[in-house]
């Protein structure tokens, strides 16, 4: 692990987070090896984070000690090139031992997704996100979403927090997060901000009018030359590019995203197989998408990769080709099993 602050190492991200899948075996057991693949290629690929075990990484189905398994072998690929943030959740004490979990597994920081199941009041999210930030010495990234959505009065009191560095916004309220960037940054705080949303790019140009520039990208897990190619037009301000990708292939996935439950993690597992590493399927009580969404997936890759073709937007800003740009997805890099996957989708190819 880097001894550069992660708050310092994610000020100028130059590329999009990245939020790999976990990777499960045909019996439906943790494989380490493909895991890796996976969190390699996204590096090579130009990822500027690595974010282990969140939402993408299906935190709610690991256990502890895969949990650990998982956030120290992205450690070990990342060999100090990108930051590594792990996920932590549940009530305060299990957040706490995942924490704890995370530290001891060489992470640059966490992501604290919303407390386990109960509503509560602002005072209590203080206590819980406090007593988390008090437990670890690693930074903390407060995701509000769901039953944990922050007064701008709390989020001034959270930044506050030693250890607390930023928000990422899962939530989707413009207006509450321009009256938290407001209300922060009056109290003279600077923490970061993150667009969290399940396909942030959708919401990118929105964001970025309120100053949110950073978010996480799950097209990036099996389309990264599509998703570099969105985040530079927004960093370089080309709006026509980013709204030719927005209206031919961002918003047609989010409406496919939208036909299933749980699509913002089955989907982007199915779009990894089709790129050629068989991740495996998603553990219960998660689902597989139909065969049928698996297959309109496959073919608007292959759109967003016509429209990257169409506007000479296939080359990397040095000149070289993108990664994935021939049409074929992201390749296995390392250990790893290619073809079918198990729900009968072809995995040879975007086309497929």
């Amino acid at each position: 692990m880097t001894s550069a602050p992660l708050a310092a190492r994610l000020a100028h991200v130059s590329g999009p987070l990245f939020f790999p899948v976990t990777a499960y075996g045909p019996d439906g057991s943790l494989d380490l090896d493909v895991f890796r693949a996976h969190v390699r290629q996204g590096i090579e690929a130009g990822a500027a984070a690595v974010f282990a075990c969140c939402g993408t990484g299906e935190f709610h189905a690991l256990t502890p000690q895969e949990f650990r398994a998982c956030v120290a072998a992205a450690v070990e690929e990342s060999a100090g090139r990108v930051p590594v943030v792990a996920g932590a959740g549940y009530g305060t004490a299990l957040a706490v031992q995942y924490a704890r979990l995370a530290e001891e597994a060489g992470a640059d920081g966490l992501l604290a997704m919303p407390p386990y199941l109960v509503v509560t009041d602002q005072a209590g999210l203080l206590d819980h996100y406090t007593e988390l930030a008090a437990a670890t010495r690693l930074d903390i990234i407060v995701y509000q979403r769901d039953n944990a959505v922050l007064t701008p009065k709390t989020a001034v009191a959270l930044a506050r927090v030693d250890g607390v560095i930023g928000f990422k916004d899962g939530l989707g309220d413009l207006d509450l997060m321009q009256r938290i960037v407001s209300a922060v940054r009056s109290a003279g705080l600077d923490p970061l901000y993150f667009n969290g949303l399940p396909t942030a790019e959708l919401t990118g140009l929105a964001y970025r009018g309120i100053g949110i520039t950073r978010y996480s990208s799950a097209v990036f897990c099996f389309a990264p030359d599509i998703a570099l190619a969105f985040h530079r037009a927004l960093e370089s301000g080309d709006d026509a590019t980013a709204n030719r990708l927005l209206d031919g292939f961002f918003v047609p996935l989010v409406e496919l995203r939208n036909l299933g439950r749980g699509y913002a993690v089955s989907l982007v597992k199915a779009g990894v197989r089709l790129g050629g590493l068989d991740v495996g399927e998603v553990r219960p009580p998660l689902s597989e998408p139909d065969a049928a969404h698996v297959k309109q997936l496959a073919a608007l890759i292959e759109r967003g990769r016509a429209l990257l073709a169409a506007d000479g937007t296939v080359k990397k800003e040095d000149g070289s080709p993108a990664p994935g740009v021939d049409g074929g997805g992201p390749r296995p890099s390392g250990p790893g099993r290619s073809g079918p996957g198990r729900n009968g989708s072809q995995t040879d190819g975007a086309g497929a």
